[in-house]
């Protein structure tokens, strides 16, 4: 009986470390395709990466828009019309004849 024991102790002592080698091989592997940056997760990156696209769109248009104010301001040359727009906003100034088409 004792011997059938040794036996026993000796094949668990043997089965120990490929077993958990193939524990942590298992891990990995089901982390790679489960976890969060794992296999599963590509569609939803690729969802996000369109949707992120239309956002930086979306900034670019606003930033050129923006530039382009910011040009016609220029203290060197700025343009007429959109210093006399600027002012009568700001200092909420209107003749009794003008009409204001607000555009935002």
């Amino acid at each position: 009986m004792k011997r059938k024991r040794g036996r026993i102790a000796a094949m668990l002592h043997r089965a120990l470390l490929p077993t958990l080698v193939v524990a942590v091989m298992a891990f990995f592997g089901g982390y790679a395709v489960l976890g969060p940056n794992g296999a599963l997760a590509y569609g939803d990156y690729k969802r996000l990466l369109a949707h992120r696209q239309v956002e930086f769109a979306a900034l670019d248009r606003q930033r050129s828009e923006l530039r382009n104010r910011v040009g016609l301001l220029d203290p060197r040359h700025a343009n007429p019309d959109m210093v006399d727009e600027l002012a009568r906003r700001k200092l909420n100034v209107v003749d009794p004849d003008e009409v204001i088409v607000p555009l935002r």
